[in-house]
């Protein structure tokens, strides 16, 4: 590779390694107002070649292509350049399989080492378009996740899920005019999920334990729920034994309203809940699942027979004291059928106590059987982990996901913590997990945690690693995403989260944006040290990572935009007057950001990191300057742990001053897991900068200021040190070490 590639050619004249690195021009590299109109007139003048590095496999991705310029070509010329790329294989994905790329993993242990793109299939529209956008994320981003693939309920939330069916918004009519065998959204879905195999990466999906309050789910398999019963401001009844009377509502309503198909109607409630398959019970309810319209009619009718009974399920809540809920006096709903509703909150809430009306919890263990809420958790109820266990491992062998995201797997119902003896029924997500190992005959399936390592006891149960670990999670999302660079409290973060990585079973993630972040009240972690984050989270190898779609073109902004830029308001479809924050409502689709100074600064880093990654992917690192957050000291460095190691990577993760001069520690073989008798390299060669050619500097500084010229004199040791004059906040470089 060529550093023409990371840097303009009139800052550095590019060594000519290759004959196609002497034919790839040189990428843009104006000044902040400036480059975003580069970036777009370099991606027109460049793009055959661009194309070609990519069809001819030359680079993993489309450099230096926007995502919405990707997103803008059509259908058809994202089959011609797939199938220039991958070939035969592609007409393949439309009608078979494509096996995963870690159907030989012994294990979900590859999910440790994974980079994950997090992708939020709303914001582009269909799981057709997930296509065209992966074409502009190179393969170190080696692992899909899909938001939640489901319908969703009342509220529109992607959470909130009503029904097994996949999402009907998200077909695309332009692929199934391209591919006609392609005419159903669950075709649609099995087609895009091969070709990510076919591109090398694994696909997850979300398991979430809970469902939209008035799912089909609930409402065709209420003993999966708990039900309270209310009448306005007064709760009547609550328990287990609800069940039966709300079982009997629902097959009286279906008697006297009739099956939604061609069938007779089952002799007793028991027949109907307990003999008849889900499918049977949920197509003798509701109806067919190609016609939409007759099952959410049917179900809201069946919602209007219930709440004539005040029968309700209860709704889901997080942390302690996990149970206990009374109706909140100042709020009440009054939907389009003249019904009124009211919220609920916890009777003794402590810090993160919290109810979430529109979702309900699955009735994963019974009643204490009196007047308390308080769950027996040594009675749980086999039968609804089966169900949920079922649903998640068939959706998973239909469309061939190699890994589950765990949706708030921060929320662990036991107060008491990690029980001492630890049985099937201890948590649900780790049942899953083992479920559709089993059941898929897939060893490698992982469990990627979505959990934010609070401080031990924030949740009520101790320390969240324990509960991660005892539930069988591989890679744990972590909080990186919730603080500035720089801060001490993220400084402190990044080495704890490093330290758990080697001594824990759960690896925490190097997590720079996610779907929930991408919102108006997190604009001022984002403001500075973007690149830095993208830097670590990408050469850190022997961690994971996290991104969601839209991080590489996120604006700068010191007040809320329009709701229409961020992620996050596209997992709800919120109606309202206002779309901006604090309103949730977006009006139209998601706009892509246009921050070019960042999408190049990142592009630099995904072009250079296409050169050495293949040598360094899942080795294990060693820490030669940590983070100090008691010093202040933003500054870390590592390298490979190994007696020769290639690479040294230093990144400055402070926003407001340089670094100084310091010295980064000579590695030697008898400082290695690899002892030997190395010695030490002579000199460290810059390889690369995040500041050499960035085209745009940081938030807030002079959009004039030259870039730095790479230094070309080597660095050498004093026998003990390589010193470093200074380092630019937010600036990232890397090392050869010159034996």
């Amino acid at each position: 590779m060529s550093r023409a590639e990371t840097q303009p050619p009139r800052r550095q004249p590019a060594p000519q390694h290759a004959a196609h690195d002497r034919l790839t021009p040189s990428p843009p590299a104006g000044g902040q107002p400036r480059v975003y109109r580069e970036v777009l007139d370099y991606w027109s003048a460049h793009k055959p070649q661009l194309l070609a590095d990519y069809t001819c496999a030359r680079r993993s991705f489309l450099a230096w292509c926007l995502p919405q310029e990707a997103l803008a070509l059509s259908a058809g010329e994202v089959l011609a350049i797939l199938r220039e790329r991958f070939g035969a294989d592609v007409d393949k994905a439309v009608t078979g399989v494509v096996p995963s790329p870690v159907a030989r993993q012994a294990d979900g242990n590859w999910l440790t080492r994974s980079n994950v793109i997090g992708i939020n299939v709303r914001t582009l529209g269909s799981f057709w378009k997930v296509l065209p956008y992966l074409l502009t994320v190179p393969a170190s981003w080696d692992a899909v996740h899909l938001l939640p693939i489901w319908e969703p309920g009342v509220i529109g939330s992607l959470y909130g899920v009503s029904s097994w069916e996949i999402n009907g918004e998200f077909f695309s009519a332009e692929l199934a005019a391209e591919l006609t065998d392609l005419n159903t959204v669950e075709r649609q879905l099995r087609f895009v999920t091969n070709m990510i195999h076919l591109m090398g990466r694994p696909v997850g999906l979300d398991v979430i334990p809970h469902t939209d309050r008035f799912s089909q789910i609930a409402l065709a398999q209420p003993w999966c729920f708990e039900w309270l019963q209310r009448e306005d401001l007064t709760l009547i009844d609550h328990g287990d034994h609800l069940i039966p009377r709300v079982e009997q509502v629902i097959y009286e309503w279906l008697r006297v309203r009739g099956p939604a198909v061609q069938t007779s109607v089952p002799e007793s409630p028991g027949t109907l809940f307990y003999e008849l398959s889900k499918t049977e019970r949920t197509l003798l309810l509701f109806g067919p699942a190609d016609d939409k319209a007759l099952r959410d009619e049917r179900r809201g009718e069946l919602v209007g027979q219930l709440y004539g009974y005040g029968y309700e399920p209860v709704p889901a809540t997080m942390a302690p004291p996990f149970r206990g809920l009374s109706i909140d006096p100042d709020t009440r709903y009054t939907d389009a059928d003249g019904r009124v509703w009211r919220d609920y909150r916890i009777t003794e809430p402590q810090a993160m106590s919290r109810v979430f009306g529109p979702l309900t919890r699955y009735r994963l263990y019974r009643g204490r059987g009196d007047s308390s809420w308080a769950l027996d958790f040594s009675q749980p109820v086999p039968e609804v982990w089966d169900y949920i266990a079922e649903c998640y491992a068939e959706t998973c062998a239909a469309y061939g996901f190699d890994f589950m995201r765990g949706d708030m797997s921060h929320v662990q119902m036991r107060p008491g913590g990690v029980p001492a003896a630890i049985d099937d029924y201890y948590d649900i997500l780790g049942f899953v997990k083992r479920r559709v190992c089993e059941r898929c005959k897939a060893p490698f399936f992982a469990y990627f945690a979505e959990s934010f390592l609070a401080a031990r006891d924030v949740f009520g149960y101790g320390e969240e690693i324990d509960h991660l670990e005892a539930s069988q999670a591989d890679a744990v999302l972590g909080d990186l995403q919730s603080e500035a660079t720089g801060t001490p409290e993220f400084m402190r973060r990044v080495r704890w989260y490093l330290d758990l990585a080697r001594t824990r079973g759960c690896t925490p993630s190097f997590t720079i944006i996610t779907g929930d972040k991408d919102d108006p009240r997190f604009d001022e972690f984002y403001r500075a040290g973007n690149a830095a984050r993208y830097f670590a989270a990408l050469f850190l190898t022997d961690i994971p990572s996290y991104v969601a779609l839209g991080f590489e073109t996120r604006d700068v902004r010191m007040q809320p935009a329009p709701n229409e830029y961020y992620t996050k308001l596209y997992v709800f479809q919120e109606q309202g007057e206002s779309n901006t924050y604090p309103s949730k409502a977006v009006h139209g689709p998601y706009r892509w950001n246009t921050n070019g100074a960042q999408f190049a600064a990142l592009t630099r880093i995904r072009v250079f990191a296409e050169s050495i990654l293949p040598e360094i992917r899942g080795r294990r690192t060693r820490l030669l300057i940590a983070p100090d957050a008691e010093h202040g000291s933003p500054v870390m460095a590592w390298t490979q742990d190994a007696a020769r190691p290639e690479y040294l990577f230093i990144v400055n993760f402070g926003t407001d001053r340089d670094s100084g001069s310091f010295g980064v520690p000579v590695v030697s073989g008898e400082h290695s897991r690899e002892r030997g008798s190395e010695r030490p390299a002579s000199a460290l060669e810059l390889l690369f900068s995040t500041e050499l050619g960035a085209g745009a500097p940081d938030a807030g500084e002079s959009a004039g200021k030259p870039a730095v010229e790479p230094r070309s004199e080597r660095i050498g040791h004093n026998g003990y040190h390589y010193r470093l004059e200074n380092l630019r906040p937010g600036v990232a470089q890397v090392y050869r070490y010159c034996y």
